[in-house]
């Protein structure tokens, strides 16, 4: 384990200036916010906490995931509250806080659809119900008003309900031994536990985290308790909430995704806090088992919609690809907690991968459209959508990119790791100096990066940058003067140890050519097919830009490529063109079949950004390109 006392450098303290993230930011923060709130609002979510509904009412009956659409919005409005203070935005944040606290009850429990709809079946289905899930999304929101306002109201309403799960669950007599079934609330009670200090807390996660999969299994004990059989789980197995096995045992990735990433980032945040050796090693098994058999190159993870996770390995389809935004998401979460527990480049890789394809593509251009799932081909009928029935991923959105700043640099007491390049200026406290951090780069559009380092007096301590695994080659200058930085790497980073003096400056050239990537042979949706990728982005065809269907077209294995900006086109992108070949269907006629092959036609293609698809009229797109091949 590298350094457990890694941590990341608050968004808080980073400003983000680049032209690539912070007008993503901007668009969150001025439409996709709004356009949130309105269809909480709309559905009835925000009116749940009237505790008004009765059967045979008109109005929406309350959902049993309800909560954390609410409290996700909450939370990325009280992110955005602490980066750019707005009085409109601050009194709608007020007033969801108040209507969320009126419906508390007087124990502490929080939860509109057991209140309302359910008031005899608290706790007594943890497997398929949602209470601790939407009870660590409700201690997050909290958790971030309190930082945003500084007013402790609703943290303290909320730590109220953490206090009596406290009461509830545990091993000690009269005390429930259960787990989530849907994870999120360990990596919350950890997030609490760190704000306020209070040790049961992180007591409670250990609890959940160790008893997770424990025999006799918890999950068919309530089960008989409703007076159901276990056997007739819809699910069919408890691999779907990864608690077929005590969680030191789990070796493969399995079941839900969004799940799965949560109970890891929680893993990876308790194994910090308790230098567990233990939880690392599953943790990196796991890791090897997602990265090398179960990952979309873009970052997306769990190809079935059958059980929104995991099938087997190498099962990676482009049409029919699930892919959930909320996964991405959760992979960003749980990568950058490896890289805080073991700093190497892999994390960082798949993290970057997450944040610019998979996460991304998951948003329109204009912040207030999404998609759930996020397919790598599409016959162009698959859009984003204001919103869903089930609409986790929305506000998941909403909270992600305004921290995105909490992503690019980690600390300890003697080094300073950096993940992302993005035109920044980070203000962080090392050796008892406050230093300034300042990037400047046009980064992913191109590779150059100058890092500037300030600081009142010179100060010795260690500078990592990361070293992109996509990137073969690269210059990197200190002061002007070329460094043979290969001498530098660990684990991926190049390190960089001396005195540093006010201004110095790293330089470093990122190589971005235009590459050419094969999936291994196993992936049988990719037989015969490549992709195209520059620098962190994996790149994709769209009917808008072909003179031809995407379908017919076929990328030669020896093309020329060439790249271009254009500022005009989805809000600014590098588009990636070259000569390819397109089938000559006029040779069919009116046949159905013919024994000879058809002639294959030199065509122009042009590649967009994967995460720019579907912000123009609609149409086939594809990532992985039949390759013609002579």
């Amino acid at each position: 384990m590298d350094s457990p006392q890694r941590k990341p450098i608050p968004f808080t303290q980073i400003q983000i200036r680049d032209a690539f993230w912070a007008p993503r930011q901007a668009a969150n923060r001025e439409q996709g916010l709004d356009a949130v709130y309105q269809q909480l609002e709309s559905t009835g979510r925000l009116k749940a906490y009237d505790l008004d509904w009765t059967p045979g009412s008109d109005q929406p009956e309350p959902h049993v995931f309800w909560d954390s659409d609410v409290a996700k919005w909450l939370e990325g409005a009280c992110a955005s509250l602490i980066t750019h203070p707005d009085d409109a935005l601050r009194a709608r944040v007020d007033q969801v806080v108040s209507r969320i606290l009126s419906a508390q009850g007087k124990d502490g429990y929080l939860n509109p659809h057991f209140t309302v709809v359910e008031p005899k079946a608290l706790w007594t289905n943890l497997r398929d119900k949602h209470e601790l899930y939407c009870a660590g999304h409700l201690i997050e929101a909290a958790i971030a008003h309190h930082r945003a306002t500084d007013e402790p109201h609703f943290l303290n309403g909320i730590r109220r309900y953490a206090d009596l799960i406290d009461h509830t669950f545990g091993p000690g007599e009269g005390q429930r031994h259960g787990y989530p079934g849907h994870q999120e609330l360990e990596l919350a009670l950890i997030k609490l536990y760190r704000h306020t200090g209070e040790n049961r807390y992180l007591d409670l996660a250990r609890y959940f985290i160790d008893e997770r999969g424990q025999p006799p299994h918890f999950f068919d004990i309530e089960a008989r308790q409703r007076g159901e059989n276990p056997a007739d789980y819809w699910a069919k197995t408890h691999a779907y909430t990864q608690s077929h096995l005590p969680v030191r045992e789990q070796q493969e990735i399995v079941g839900h995704a969004v799940r799965g990433m949560y109970l890891y980032s929680a893993m990876a945040d308790l194994a910090a806090e308790l230098n567990d050796p233990t939880l690392v090693k599953s943790l990196q098994t796991l890791w090897k088992d997602l990265t090398n058999h179960k990952l979309y190159l873009t970052g997306g993870i769990g190809p079935s919609q059958a059980n929104e996770g995991f099938t087997t390995r190498y099962d990676l389809p482009n049409r029919e690809a699930y892919a959930e935004t909320c996964a991405a998401i959760g992979l960003i979460f749980w990568a950058s907690r490896m890289l805080h527990l073991d700093l190497d480049s892999r994390y960082a890789d798949v993290m970057e991968h997450a944040l610019y394809n998979g996460m991304l593509s998951g948003v329109s251009l204009s912040g207030d459209r999404f998609f759930y799932e996020n397919p790598l081909a599409s016959d162009g009928c698959h859009h984003r959508q204001p919103f869903y029935a089930c609409s986790c991923c929305p506000p998941n959105l909403n909270r992600l990119l305004p921290v995105i700043g909490e992503f690019i640099y980690s600390i300890n007491k003697d080094e300073i790791a950096t993940h992302l390049y993005i035109q920044s200026e980070a203000k962080v406290e090392i050796k008892e100096q406050e230093i300034t951090l300042t990037q400047e780069t046009d980064y992913p559009w191109d590779g150059l990066v100058c890092l500037t380092v300030n600081s009142p007096s010179p100060l010795t301590f260690t500078l990592l940058l990361h070293h992109p695994g996509w990137c073969g080659e690269a210059r990197v200058y200190l002061n002007g003067s070329q460094i043979d930085f290969q001498k530098h790497l660990r684990h991926g980073y190049v390190a960089l140890t001396q005195e540093w003096q006010p201004g110095d400056e790293v330089r470093i050239q990122w190589a971005m050519p235009v590459s050419q990537v094969y999936a291994h042979p196993d992936v049988r949706a990719n037989t015969g097919r490549v992709a195209l990728m520059r620098g962190p982005l994996v790149y994709c065809l769209e009917a808008a830009d072909q003179t031809v269907p995407v379908r017919d077209i076929r990328l030669p294995r020896r093309a020329t490529f060439e790249t271009r900006y254009e500022p005009d086109l989805l809000q600014g992108v590098v588009s990636i063109r070259c000569q390819a070949k397109t089938l000559n269907r006029k040779q069919w006629g009116g046949m159905l079949y013919r024994d000879t092959p058809p002639d294959l036609l030199d065509i122009p293609l042009k590649a967009i950004p994967y995460y720019a698809w579907d912000n123009r009229q609609p149409g086939e797109m594809r990532v992985w390109i039949p390759e013609a091949i002579f």
